[in-house]
C-alpha cells in the first residue's frame, strides 16, 4: 500500500511538472488573465481522465490473463516513463506565450487534454496496469489511494504553477524547478527499469 501511494505521488508530481500542451496553456492563462484562469485550466484532468481511465481499464481487464501481452504493455510503459525521465533531464522552462484574449480556460483545458495522446498512452501503458495490479493484490482501497495521490499531486502541482506564473512571472525559470526536474527525471528512469524487470518476470526471464 505504501509503495502504491509513493508511486502515485511520484508519477503525479512528475506529470504535473512535465512540459506539454496543458502545462504551457496553464502558464499562458495565468500570465495573461491571472492565477484564476490557470487554476481553472489545471482542473481539466479531473474532468477528462475518468472516461479515459474507464476505457483503458475495460481493455486491460480483458487482457489481464495474457501474461505476454501484459509484459509487452509493461515494456511500453517503461519506454513512456523513461521518455518522461529523459525529457525532465533535458527540459528547459517553457517560454511565456503571447497574450491572448480572455476565453473559457476550463473548456480549453478539457479540449487540450482530450485531444492529447499523453493521457491515453499513460493510462494504457503505465497507470492502467498499476490500477489493475493494485486492485488484484491489495483491493479497491489501494487502487483508490493510488488515484487520489496521483491526481492530488498532478492537479496540485499545476495549480501551484498557475499561482507562481500569475504572481511571479518568470519564477519558473529559476534553478529550483530545474533541479526538481532533474531529480524526478533520474527517479523516473529508475522506475522504468523496474517496469522492465516486471516484464521480464512475466516472461519468466528474471
Amino acid at each position: 500500500m505504501f509503495s502504491l501511494l509513493t508511486t502515485g505521488l511520484l508519477l503525479g508530481l512528475s506529470a504535473g511538472l512535465a512540459p506539454g500542451p496543458l502545462m504551457t496553456m496553464v502558464i499562458a492563462e495565468s500570465l495573461n488573465h491571472g492565477p484564476r484562469g490557470g487554476i481553472r485550466m489545471a482542473l481539466a484532468p479531473a474532468i477528462t481522465d475518468l472516461p479515459i481511465i474507464l476505457f483503458t481499464l475495460l481493455i486491460l481487464a480483458r487482457l489481464d490473463h495474457f501474461q505476454l501481452l501484459m509484459a509487452a504493455i509493461s515494456l511500453i510503459g517503461a519506454l513512456v516513463v523513461a521518455g518522461l525521465g529523459i525529457d525532465s533531464l533535458k527540459a528547459r522552462p517553457p517560454d511565456s506565450p503571447m497574450a491572448n484574449p480572455p476565453s473559457n480556460a476550463l473548456t480549453k483545458g478539457v479540449i487540450i487534454n482530450l485531444t492529447s495522446p499523453h493521457p491515453y498512452l499513460f493510462w494504457f501503458s503505465v497507470g492502467g496496469p498499476i490500477l489493475l495490479r493494485a486492485d488484484k493484490e491489495h483491493g479497491l482501497l489501494a487502487a483508490a489511494g493510488f488515484l487520489a495521490t496521483f491526481y492530488a499531486l498532478l492537479i496540485g502541482t499545476k495549480i501551484g504553477i498557475a499561482l507562481i506564473s500569475g504572481r511571479a512571472g518568470k519564477a519558473l525559470s529559476g534553478p529550483l524547478i530545474g533541479g526538481i526536474r532533474k531529480v524526478l527525471g533520474l527517479t523516473l528512469i529508475l522506475f522504468a527499469a523496474l517496469l522492465v524487470r516486471h516484464a521480464l518476470s512475466l516472461w519468466g526471464l528474471f
